[in-house]
């Protein structure tokens, strides 16, 4: 049997290895508690001294806390990446970069292992500033130096985030994105970003999904930025811009650099319309823009629409204006479309007052304003329109019988007169809801008309004067041969410069009920 002397060594070892252990797991709780307590200033100090050396700039970090309890766990709040001092210099005021909060998390073994592996980092609240063109050519060249904490992050989930693309030009405003969530995949300083975002656009209210690459992030000039993807833009509210309404949708691909990026896509808009109508038309387009993504400027190079049945380009530019939005121009070419695809999309009567083939060319200008498209919208140039006819029963009868009497004819008119085709060309300018034709030539068979007057959309107003050229004298145009015969002495009066007859005329009253009348105050005006 062991001696009672024996057991009580053996005791006292027991005794002072667990005094021991316990000793030992106090002094590593207090070094623990003392490390994590220095590791969070040490870290913060390191991150700033990393991002500083990286971007060659001032860095603030407001707040930043570690724990080692379940892996390795960041998080940090009001980070602050400043441009490099000669482009604060220059007039910059805000952070490159500005980040409410972020954390991470990471395996113990990570810190072991150079770089540290993350597999994710969410952030909330990014907010990138880039400065005007202007001011980064203030900038030093940027060395590229890395610091000392080397860290290769997998992913970087971003939500409630914004560009904001300043300007120095007068009459720009800066250019905003709203940029809901990012996924940003491999991300590290010297190659492209995959990435996956969803920005909302204002106006017209929508969401756009994109995704592709961005990057390497050229840090003197962030404009220069490579950018490529392909995206989608569904339920888009064309409510939401005053004149217009529909519901358009659209998808593409884009590439090039932040502040030249080249876009090619096409739209649907089944139910397009203006509000001078309300009568809703399908609208196609397909379209290659350069967009200069640090002022918002876009350039159409060219778009090509379809209309109803009617198929037209237009090329030109939508430009931002300081403070008030952005102003269109455009060079609008038709040079076959049905002219009832576009008198539906505009006007109010129904059916169109004309059917006929348009042809035209015309400069169109939208403003910058809180007011309806239509009421902003101008257009001027020059028309032309074949084989017309009027679905106004009463115009186009008034059209047929004009035609035959013009001819000589007018036994058969009252008969009946068949439906005739007549042309129209002219000059015309659009503004403030009206048109008005600087010159008015319209053709049938056996009469032409010379016409100045204006119209509005709302077809209210019809006002127009002008001369009818006949081939037929007036004594030739009346079936009645003692009224015939009456109106032969007054054939020489209207008998002139090579016409049948001339005649002054007027066209007035609305589109639902026009009148047709002599004009003869304006019988010697020119």
């Amino acid at each position: 049997m062991p001696s009672r002397k024996g057991s009580a060594g053996h005791g006292r070892l027991w005794k002072w290895l667990g005094i021991s252990l316990l000793s030992s797991a106090v002094v590593l709780s207090v070094i623990a508690t003392v490390m994590l307590r220095r590791a969070g200033p040490i870290l913060k100090g390191r991150v700033i001294e990393t991002l500083s050396t990286r971007f060659d700039s001032k860095v603030e970090l407001d707040s930043l806390q570690v724990s080692i309890f379940h892996g390795l766990q960041v998080s940090g709040m009001g980070l602050r990446i400043y441009p490099p001092d000669g482009v604060m210099a220059a007039g910059a005021t805000h952070p490159l970069f500005s980040i409410a909060q972020f954390s991470f998390h990471a395996p113990l073994r990570s810190l072991f292992i150079k770089p540290t592996q993350v597999a994710a980092v969410r952030v909330m609240g990014l907010s990138i500033h880039i400065p005007p063109r202007e001011y980064r050519a203030q900038g030093t060249p940027h060395k590229g130096r890395r610091g000392k904490i080397k860290i290769a992050v997998g992913r970087i989930l971003c939500d409630g985030c914004e560009l904001v693309i300043d300007t120095a030009k007068p009459g720009k405003d800066p250019k905003v994105f709203a940029l809901r969530h990012i996924v940003l995949e491999d991300f590290g300083p010297k190659r492209a970003w995959p990435y996956d975002a969803t920005l909302t656009n204002a106006i017209p209210r929508g969401d756009i999904h994109a995704s592709g690459t961005f990057g390497p992030w050229n840090t003197e000039t962030p404009g220069d930025s490579a950018l490529t993807g392909r995206y989608t833009f569904d339920h888009v509210d064309l409510n939401t811009i005053r004149g217009i309404g529909g519901l358009l949708a659209s998808t593409g691909d884009f590439r090039g650099l932040l502040n030249r990026i080249e876009v090619d896509g096409q739209t649907d808009t089944p139910n397009f319309s203006l509000d001078t109508a309300n009568h809703p038309v399908p609208l196609k387009t397909q379209f290659h823009a350069i967009v200069d993504g640090t002022s918002g400027d876009t350039y159409l190079q060219p778009v090509t629409a379809r209309l109803g049945n009617s198929t037209f380009t237009c090329t030109g530019a939508v430009v931002n204006v300081k403070g008030k939005g952005h102003v269109v121009d455009l060079d609008v070419d038709i040079p076959h479309g049905q002219l009832e695809d576009f008198l539906k999309l505009a006007v109010k009567s129904r059916p169109p007052v004309l059917t006929g083939v348009v042809s035209t060319q015309v400069k169109l200008h939208i403003p910058p304003g809180k007011e309806s498209v239509t009421r902003k919208l101008a257009l001027r140039g020059n028309f032309s329109v074949s084989r017309m006819h009027f679905s106004n029963r009463q115009i186009q009868d008034r059209v047929d019988d004009l035609s035959l009497r013009a001819q000589g004819h007018p036994t058969e008119a009252l008969s009946g007169a068949p439906d005739v085709h007549s042309r129209m060309n002219g000059a015309l300018d659009l503004r403030d809801g009206r048109i008005s034709f600087s010159r008015l030539d319209y053709q049938m068979p056996g009469a032409s008309l010379a016409l100045t007057g204006i119209y509005t959309l709302d077809g209210k107003t019809f006002d127009f004067h002008g001369k009818v050229r006949t081939d037929a004298k007036l004594s030739q145009m009346i079936a009645t041969r003692w009224k015939s015969w009456l109106l032969k002495g007054v054939d020489p009066f209207f008998h002139k410069n090579g016409a049948g007859a001339e005649i002054p005329v007027k066209i007035s009253g609305t589109e639902s009920a026009p009148k047709f009348g002599l004009d003869l105050g304006h019988k010697n005006k020119p």
